[in-house]
């Protein structure tokens, strides 16, 4: 008898993030629906691929080695015809997926409660920003120039403010200045910040880690420096979350430390800080979202 959803950690993703669909995208940007589904049945048996979240979703289901740890499943927006050949793909890649949902175009984050998920990972920013806005916990892969390597260990690193923690700290800075922000940590810094969209997917993470602790590693890397540093270290603890590092950069670029992590998957709140080199998520959460960059200044966070 196939475990519980609800104890496992359970990840949604389009077919757009897993795979490559460059070539289909392209026949039904040019086409029409028509062509495209002609072509997805010509083409049915010729594996997509693999896309910018493969790697990490590779190693994330490979911990169920140990045991039923993880659930990944397809949430796409083709019809249930031309979405076979997804998991096809997966099979031929030697992916453990066996759940999919096909909704002909109907916004697929509307069954992510149902199916108890602490992610939503796509290629397709509509579909990102509509999940978040409500309410959520989603990310937009972005191209990565990644290579993967042979270490066995899966790799995340995580941004704080707007990805773990709400936007609460961040919206004192973008109100306020840098000197309000510190002062403000300061004197709230015995009160933990409310969590963010992404703390349940880190307490699943942190869950994986008591049954394969040698078979992951979690780094936040964040702008806030000392003595900001400690709400957000009182904040892990009050949620009864752990980290194996944290980088308390206070404003450097966040680039030079990834490229030395080599995360197999990095989710940050503003693109600004988002690079090539590792499979970035973007995750369109909070106020950095909704000012124009061009007019209000940003933490770095």
């Amino acid at each position: 008898m196939a475990p519980s959803l609800e104890n496992l950690l359970v990840v949604g993703v389009a077919s757009s993030a897993l795979f490559d669909l460059s070539a289909s995208d392209a026949v039904f940007t040019a086409e029409g629906e028509q062509a495209y589904r002609a072509y997805q049945e010509a083409h049915l048996d010729d594996p997509f691929a693999p896309g910018v979240a493969f790697p990490f979703l590779r190693r994330l289901l490979g911990l169920n080695a140990l045991g039923p740890l993880v659930e990944v499943i397809v949430l796409s927006r083709n019809s249930p015809d031309t979405g076979l050949r997804i998991l096809r793909s997966a099979a031929h890649h030697g992916l453990a997926i066996t759940r999919a949902i096909f909704t002909e175009g109907r916004a697929p984050h509307e069954f992510m409660p149902a199916l108890n998920m602490s992610l939503f990972l796509s290629a397709n920013e509509d579909d990102v920003r509509k999940a978040t806005l409500a309410g959520m916990p989603a990310g937009q892969v972005l191209t990565s120039s990644f290579q993967d390597d042979d270490d066995p260990a899966l790799r995340i690193a995580f941004d704080f403010d707007g990805v773990l923690a709400d936007d609460a700290s961040e919206r004192i800075y973008q109100s306020g200045g840098l000197d309000q922000f510190q002062r403000h940590e300061a004197t709230n810094v015995v009160t933990p910040l409310d969590p963010g969209p992404l703390r349940n997917f880190l307490a699943g993470i942190n869950r994986i880690q008591r049954h394969a602790e040698d078979r992951v590693r979690v780094s936040v890397v964040t702008a806030r420096s000392a003595p900001a540093h400690e709400r957000a270290v009182n904040s892990l603890k009050a949620w009864g979350l752990t980290v194996n590092d944290a980088f308390f950069l206070g404003g450097l670029k966040k680039g030079p430390i990834l490229d030395v992590l080599k995360p197999h998957v990095f989710f940050d709140d503003q693109r600004g800080h988002l690079i090539s080199t590792v499979p970035c998520v973007h995750v369109p959460f909070g106020v950095s979202n909704e000012v124009d960059r061009a007019d209000h200044g940003t933490r770095n966070d």
